[in-house]
């Protein structure tokens, strides 16, 4: 009978069962699995360590499984020994015995062991009730990848009951009625529980099913039992790498017991047995120098070090290592192994200093040069290129006190290039003797030592070239008072030649720049002399100060020349009198005192400058008559009018300025005055007086030629308008009879198109009231044989046609010309209208005479229309007759 560990019911830690028998047979291997002890634990966290009294033939491992420690032949008697469980916290130990015995194979078939549900009172109407039990059911241990055959008979599941009524038997759970299905199958009625396939415990390890018991009519008549499967482990995977190269790095020079790196490789068998317990080694290094084993494994974890000195990344970068991977802890006869390649590279760290390829570097350079190479040192350094162990940095130790060279190092080459940064003076120093040191970049390693091949000297011998000549002092400065005469000698100016081993004659001496042209110099002594008169207020001179500049040239190959500047300091004379400013003024007459400021200037500097002294002359007796001056300050004064009234106007008024040079140094300056009446801001109001009385020249022509100008204008225009007019007047109405339009605008009612050749449309002259409207006519200007501007019900008004202007503006002008015509014909006169072409829509002319031509109409109104209607208002007037 088993009992469940469901829950209500009493669990029990320790083995469920006292004694183990299994079945083997009698050849056994190391690592064969053998049975499962099944030790169960109410506490999942409980840590429980096995142990076997039989140590050398029998393991446990941590899941409970025993194996085969090693490989040996079972004798025929059963072999027993007592496997113990002990927790590892509180010391409380377990312990069951294991009995084997040899499988012995029988013609008959062997007997299955049973499950047997456990007694209790069946009431089919009523609900089963639990009871409690003290044990489990131990769990059934099935080796994966059984060979079969299939379906493979496990265990009968049985009620006692089955003598008394009709049963059926069927178990649940994943692997029976629930994904994966079909793996295990009952028998309803034996209750046979059977396999029906190989099994992997690498996809499912252990199955938990529950077994039924019903009757016929589906009753249960027994309560579940838990069926565990356990899927024993066999070595059927290979160990697997997770990368197949593996890369790692050491420096070179490391001392044994270097990390290096680590490998790693899996197994998919249980990692708590034996298949799963891997264990590393390698197989073989390239290259084997200095030594075939510089590298060792942690069988274990994988893990890489060195074991030997002598690693040189100048003489092996690169080691590759074979490694191997086998379970059942590296059995080599039963494991299963498996292969990666580990590359690791040495690299480089700074145990090679620089060397000169040669004690002693020889270099020249031209005096005076700055930012030229002089010679180019080498190096040798076997550490990797272009990385801090590499790259070279030189330093000077000794030979350049004044610091003239610096060596810079080529990025690609690792040369040291000594350069000329500071003048070197042939006639100074003629040769130099640096000493020089190479160093890296980065330090050395610990305990290496600069070697002697670190240090050079570097032999740079100056070449002496022609220099060019200095001035001494440059520039030069001397002080000399302003109104020098020419032909007077200021001072000398000469150069040095720095060439003092070079034969070369004197230097020559010239002008190069001398803005007022006021020197000379001797080409050979220097000597410079005026040759015009020294002036501190001209234009040259700034600050007081006049520039000149001078060359001195050498006649070496190729010549040299240099520059010199020489500044006098132009001392001030009183050679300058003062003037008035502004020259023009203005002032209003008021009763008021109205005075006007004045300043006085003057070109020379104190102390010939101000104070100023201001006066009036004497003559004219007018000019302190009416005016007044007043020294407010050293350089201004204030001029007023004497008098109260003084005629508008620009007056002229003599100053007399007076500076405080010694001897002093006066001039008369003329103020212009502009008297005139000025409104409450102060500005003029008769401006016309004013230009009366004292305009200028040039103000009086200029407003001349405006007015003549503008005569010009008005007379070229009076004459455009004559012209005009008589242009309009020369328009003769019958100058030509084919110009001749009176007999066109004559009201002849229809008179059709005329000639065939005339493009005129005649319909506007049968209105001639649309020619002029009113609206144009100008108000008053009426002709005489206009019809009368009032309403006339009576006539037919006809509607009107389009305004053509230009036909419109001839009419017009030929109406006019002929009203002011006194020698035209009248209307009424005899018109010849000759011949009028063919196809005229006119009626003939003997119309007039007609008596149905106007008999309906009013011809009354053309009396009002003047004498030249006279004949026709006859003809047609006065009603019936």
């Amino acid at each position: 009978m088993f009992l469940t560990t469901c829950e209500g019911i009493l669990c029990k830690t320790g083995f469920p069962e006292d004694v183990y028998n299994a079945v083997i047979s009698r050849g056994l291997n190391e690592g064969q699995p053998l049975l499962n002890v099944g030790f169960r634990s109410c506490d999942e966290k409980r840590k429980v360590q096995f142990e076997s009294s039989e140590p050398a033939d029998f393991r446990v491992g941590e899941d409970g499984v025993v194996y085969a420690a090693r490989s040996f032949q079972l004798s025929t008697d059963p072999t027993e020994f007592i496997i113990y469980a002990q927790d590892k916290e509180t010391q409380e130990q377990w312990q069951v015995v294991v009995k084997l015995s040899i499988k012995v194979t029988c013609l008959h078939a062997h007997k299955i062991e049973e499950i047997v549900f456990p007694r209790q009172q069946y009431k089919p109407s009523s609900h089963l009730q639990r009871q409690k039990r003290d044990w489990v059911i131990p769990p059934i241990n099935l080796p994966e990848n059984s060979r079969g055959p299939f379906p493979q008979e496990l265990v009968r599941i049985r009620s006692d009951r089955d003598k008394s009524l009709s049963l059926r038997y069927s178990v649940t759970g994943p692997g029976a009625d629930q994904p994966p299905t079909g793996i295990f199958i009952i028998n309803p009625i034996s209750g046979q529980l059977s396999v029906t396939k190989p099994l992997d415990r690498e996809q499912i390890a252990s199955f938990h099913l529950r077994a039924h018991a019903v009757d016929v009519n589906g009753n249960q008549v027994e309560n579940p039992i838990d069926i565990v499967i356990n899927v024993i482990d066999m070595n059927d995977n290979r160990p697997e790498f997770l990368h197949q190269v593996w890369n790692g790095t050491v420096p070179e020079g490391s001392k044994p017991g270097t990390y290096v790196m680590t490998v790693t490789a899996i197994d998919a068998d249980d990692p708590n047995a034996l298949n799963g317990m891997l264990r590393y080694r390698i197989l073989s290094q390239a290259p084997s120098t200095p030594s075939p084993n510089m590298f060792t494994i942690n069988n274990e974890t994988g893990d890489i070090i060195t074991v030997a000195a002598g690693l040189d990344r100048e003489k092996v970068q690169q080691y590759t290592l074979i490694i191997q991977a086998t379970d059942m802890e590296g059995n080599p006869t039963y494991g299963l192994s498996n292969t990666a390649t580990a590359v690791i590279t040495v690299t480089d760290v700074n145990d090679n200093p620089p060397e000169f390829t040669a004690m002693t570097f020889y270099g020249e350079v031209p005096e005076n040069r700055v930012d030229v190479i002089v010679a180019n040192l080498t190096v040798t350094d076997k550490d990797q290129p272009h990385t801090p162990a590499w790259n070279a940095i030189y330093r000077m130790t000794g030979g350049d006190p004044t610091g003239r060279f610096t060596i810079r190092t080529d990025p690609n080459s690792n040369d040291g290039l000594v350069t000329v940064v500071k003048p070197i003076d042939f006639e100074t120093n003629r040769m130099f003797v640096l000493t020089v040191v190479a160093e890296n970049q980065g330090p050395l390693a610990k305990g290496i030592q600069q070697p002697p091949q670190s240090t050079a000297t570097v032999s740079i011998t100056v070449i002496d070239v022609n220099e060019s000549p200095y001035f001494v002092p440059n520039p030069k400065l001397i002080r000399q008072e302003e109104g020098l005469l020419a032909g007077n000698m200021l001072t000398t100016f000469t150069a040095q030649d720095p060439d003092r081993y070079m034969q070369q004659t004197a230097l020559r001496y010239s002008k190069l720049s001398d803005p007022a042209n006021w020197l000379k110099i001797d080409p050979v002594s220097g000597q410079i002399t005026t040759i015009a008169v020294l002036d501190r207020e001209s234009q040259y001179v700034e600050n007081n100060m006049y520039n000149a500049t001078f060359l001195a040239s050498d006649n070496g190959i190729p010549p040299m020349s240099g520059t010199g500047t020489l500044q006098i300091y132009l001392l001030d004379i009183n050679d300058n009198a003062p003037q008035v400013h502004p020259q023009e003024a203005t002032t209003c007459e008021t009763l008021q005192p109205n005075a006007t400021n004045i300043t006085a200037t003057d070109r020379d500097i104190d102390p010939n400058a101000g104070p100023f002294a201001f006066e009036l002359p004497e003559t004219p007796p007018s000019i302190k008559r009416n005016w007044t001056i007043i020294r407010i300050s050293g350089d201004h004064a204030q001029l007023s009018l004497r008098i109260r009234f003084l005629e508008a106007g620009i007056y002229d008024v003599p100053i007399i300025i007076t500076d405080s040079g010694n001897p002093p140094k006066s001039s008369t300056s003329i103020l212009k005055v502009k008297v005139c009446q000025c409104d409450i801001n102060g500005d003029c109001t008769d401006v016309d007086r004013i230009v009366g009385a004292g305009l200028g020249t040039g103000a009086i022509i200029a407003i001349l030629l405006c007015i003549i100008i503008l005569l010009i204008l008005v007379l070229m225009f009076v004459v455009w308008m004559k012209r005009r007019d008589k242009e309009r007047q020369a328009k003769q109405l019958l100058i030509d009879p084919e110009d001749d339009v009176r007999d066109n605008i004559l009201k002849y009612d229809e008179e059709g198109g005329g000639e065939e050749d005339q493009d005129y449309d005649l319909s506007q002259l049968q209105q001639p009231d649309t020619i002029e409207p009113d609206a144009i006519k100008p108000v008053g200007i009426r002709r005489l044989d206009e019809r009368p501007i009032h309403a006339e019900p009576q006539y037919p008004v006809r509607s009107a046609a389009p305004h053509p202007g230009d036909i419109g503006d001839f009419i017009n002008e030929g109406l006019k010309a002929a009203d002011n015509d006194p020698t035209a014909p009248p209307y009424d006169s005899l018109l010849v209208f000759d011949y009028e072409g063919s196809g005229s829509t006119a009626g003939s002319l003997s119309s007039l005479n007609s008596s149905s031509s106007g008999g309906e109409q009013d011809y009354d109104y053309l009396n009002d229309w003047g004498p030249r209607f006279k004949k026709l208002a006859d003809m047609y007037g006065g009603g019936d007759d």
